[in-house]
């Protein structure tokens, strides 16, 4: 799977990352801080909002990083005539 992702910006799927995470981790902290703590909904609702922005951020800065750590692989040469990609049949 790594191979795909060398030579690609990982900030993308690490924002994604973040973002899952925050929200996920975000909704469970704030049910408990409602629930349990009879935090105010404001309050409830900013701790929510941070957590997914924060690891939202905090996912595409990692991302960033570890792009420059994988860089492309280097292409084998591919002779004239052939495609790294064919094209199937068309279907009659």
């Amino acid at each position: 799977m790594m191979k795909r992702l060398r030579g690609r910006n990982l900030a993308h799927p690490g924002c994604l990352i973040g973002v899952t995470t925050g929200l996920i981790v975000g909704i469970v902290l704030a049910g408990v801080l409602a629930a349990v703590f009879g935090v105010a909904l404001n309050t409830v609702l900013l701790t929510w909002l941070g957590l997914t922005v924060g690891l939202g951020g905090l996912g595409w800065i990692i991302g960033d990083r570890l792009s420059a750590r994988f860089p492309a692989l280097e292409e084998e040469h591919v002779p004239e005539g052939m495609a790294e990609h064919t094209e199937a049949p068309p279907v009659s």
